[in-house]
């Protein structure tokens, strides 16, 4: 299904007839947000098609405040800060029709050495998982489902307020409900045809739970590529609301209502393109499929990280919501944490652990290293669950907080074996950073309970 959306001749073209005069070149950070530079579109044609780019090596290495922080092998005031290169993934190439002028595409990064891929790289972690996945004959297909809370206040405005007692653009549960969405519809559909337009591939709109909130969901594809198209529609998402004056945050838990899902839908090919995990066993799955999910289940509580990377992550899960805190498997139940769906060829399993706030590429690499798990094991799956997961006093749990989090998979073996000590290492730092900086906040919780009664 991947497609490139602008060939480099096509941009060559476009540049020559004024239609383009910028490309943005661009990597994923840890966070999964997109960082890089704009070029003056002759001398990306000039310099950087040939040669690539570099950027300092600290954009794998900061807290979500850019802040430079300790503890990382690859970056570091002792190591002097240097770059790595940005090599120009051209299949990624596309236009970008909310800024007009101009061209964007994504970097695969190396060390400027020669010595190789920067293996803690997002983008890099994904691929690694991909080609062990591929040793079993193997394809990986995903689709990711982003939700998020839109307000009428600027991006601008909503720092100035701190955040608080903002406008959402809805005031009331707009769940499936056509009215409550048609007054949103204008932006809404911006960003569907604008993506369509970058390459994307929209499918629909819909209004949530929360007030304001909604979800435009984009059609699967191959894995790197469902990545791709997640952070480049994330980050647009954005910027086109921030035309409209308005804002859009994919924060899991934003406020005390409904969090903000990121429902990833996962399913294997064979080398023929069809189905590996349709079969005759249990819920039409195959062998393959069983051992891909009791692999899942199996790496969940060990991999959350990867699941849920921030402290607000775990503020989404709470008993009775549609965010999952028991690790079990059930045909379209949404009390599990991995829900199978879909019939014949389309069978997939939606993993309803992650966020919004996911980053994507380390998300689905861990559902790819949960699934050759439980193949390499011949894991066998458990029974399904037919009633309300959330009552099985049996079932493990999502761990309760990124500091749980952090210590499972810092002491997992399963993640040695399958990411090495070094990505291992390199994300367990980014928790421990969040986790300090937390830890000595003050929140405005502890200022109202404490101020004048304490």
């Amino acid at each position: 299904m991947s497609r490139t959306p602008f060939t480099l001749e096509e941009l060559r073209v476009a540049i020559a007839g004024g239609e383009i005069d910028t490309v943005v070149l661009a990597l994923t950070d840890m966070q999964g947000r997109l960082q890089g530079k704009r070029f003056h579109a002759p001398y990306f044609l000039d310099q950087v098609v040939a040669h690539g780019s570099e950027g300092c090596n600290y954009l794998l290495a900061v807290d979500v405040d850019m802040n430079t922080v300790d503890g990382y092998a690859m970056s570091s005031w002792e190591r002097g800060y240097g770059d790595f290169a940005m090599v120009p993934d051209f299949t990624t190439l596309r236009r970008v029709p909310w800024q007009p002028g101009s061209a964007l595409l994504l970097a695969d990064l190396a060390w400027l050495d020669g010595s190789g891929p920067v293996v803690a790289s997002p983008r890099q972690i994904l691929r690694r998982q991909l080609d062990r996945l591929a040793a079993h004959g193997l394809t990986a297909y995903a689709g990711t489902e982003l939700e998020f809370v839109l307000f009428c206040d600027s991006y601008e405005e909503a720092w100035r307020r701190g955040y608080r007692e903002l406008t959402p653009a809805n005031q009331y549960n707009v769940d499936y409900s056509l009215l409550g969405t048609a007054r949103v519809e204008p932006l809404l559909r911006r960003i569907r045809t604008e993506m369509a337009g970058a390459g994307l591939v929209p499918e629909s709109a819909k209004g949530e739970c929360n007030l304001g909130q909604h979800e435009i969901a984009f059609r699967y594809d191959e894995a790197v590529t469902c990545a791709d198209h997640h952070v480049i529609y994330k980050n647009g998402a954005k910027e086109i609301a921030a035309q409209e004056g308005m804002s859009i945050t994919f924060m899991a838990k934003p406020n005390a209502r409904e969090g903000n899902s990121c429902h990833i839908h996962f399913s294997l090919r064979d080398s023929d393109g069809r189905s590996a995990m349709l079969g005759d066993g249990p819920a039409h799955l195959s062998v393959t499929g069983q051992r891909v999910l009791a692999g899942l289940l199996d790496t969940m509580r060990e991999f959350s990280l990867l699941f849920a990377p921030n402290i607000n992550s775990y503020k989404r899960y709470q008993p009775g919501s549609f965010a999952p805190t028991a690790l079990r498997w059930g045909t379209d139940n949404r009390t599990c944490a991995l829900r199978l769906v879909g019939h014949g060829q389309g069978m997939r399993v939606e993993n309803r652990v992650p966020g919004a706030d996911v980053n994507p590429y380390l998300a689905i690499a861990a559902l790819v290293a949960g699934a050759v798990h439980g193949i390499e094991r011949e894991l066998e799956l458990g029974e399904e669950c037919t009633g309300n997961a959330y009552d099985d006093a049996d079932a493990a749990r999502v761990p309760g907080t990124l500091r749980d989090a952090r210590t499972l998979w810092e002491d997992s073996t399963v993640a040695r074996d399958a990411f090495g000590d070094e990505v291992v290492a390199h994300y367990a730092n980014q928790a421990r950073v969040e986790l300090t900086a937390f830890d000595a906040a003050v929140t405005d919780w502890e200022l109202v309970r404490g101020f004048e009664r304490l």
